[in-house]
């Protein structure tokens, strides 16, 4: 099987062309970066919950994460402005490939009554979000060694002007759309 961006180059780049009827390969939708993200609102009472977010996204995406702090302050929850709220890693590169191959082939069909993934989670300017309930559908992480299951959010962000556009992109690259 073809890397990512092998694939891309070789199997999608052409049939993209003749789909979306563009010659330019620079016009052309493709990867930008991953964002994977672990909000922690639990992170106001329990500081070692941030270390434990961090050692997890580390693992997951092999590279170190930021600490997301809060913009302003709500008092209803006890939290003030610049205080620690999430953690966050931006995949770019040769990362960024690595890590969509490994969710498309192993870690989406892991989820349990996996069925493919929802086709309207797009944000109209063609990048796609994607939710986890728990952080252990990632091969990486030892079930032993969690101290608590947390859910984490996938952006993945294209270059394309169109949702339409960046489904057919993320469909050929592999992405299993539900009901296609």
């Amino acid at each position: 099987m073809l890397a990512a961006k092998d694939r891309y180059q070789q199997e999608v780049m052409p049939e993209l062309k003749k789909r979306l009827g563009i010659e330019n390969v620079m016009e052309l939708p493709r990867l930008e970066k991953i964002v994977v993200g672990i909000g922690l609102g639990e992170a106001i009472q329990n500081a070692k919950a941030l270390e434990s977010a961090e050692r997890d996204l580390a693992t997951i995406t092999g590279q170190k994460p930021v600490t997301t702090k809060a913009k302003r302050s709500i008092a209803t929850f006890k939290l003030r402005a610049g205080m620690p709220v999430g953690m966050m890693v931006t995949l770019r590169g040769k990362r960024m490939y690595d890590f969509f191959d490994r969710l498309v082939g192993i870690v989406l069909p892991r989820i349990r009554d996996f069925r493919g993934i929802s086709p309207d989670s797009f944000d109209g300017h063609g990048n796609y979000s994607l939710g986890f309930k728990e952080q252990i559908v990632f091969p990486e992480i030892d079930y032993d060694k969690i101290e608590k299951v947390r859910g984490l959010q996938v952006t993945i962000v294209t270059t394309a002007k169109r949702d339409d556009e960046a489904r057919l992109f993320l469909k050929l690259m592999g992405m299993p759309f539900r009901g296609e």
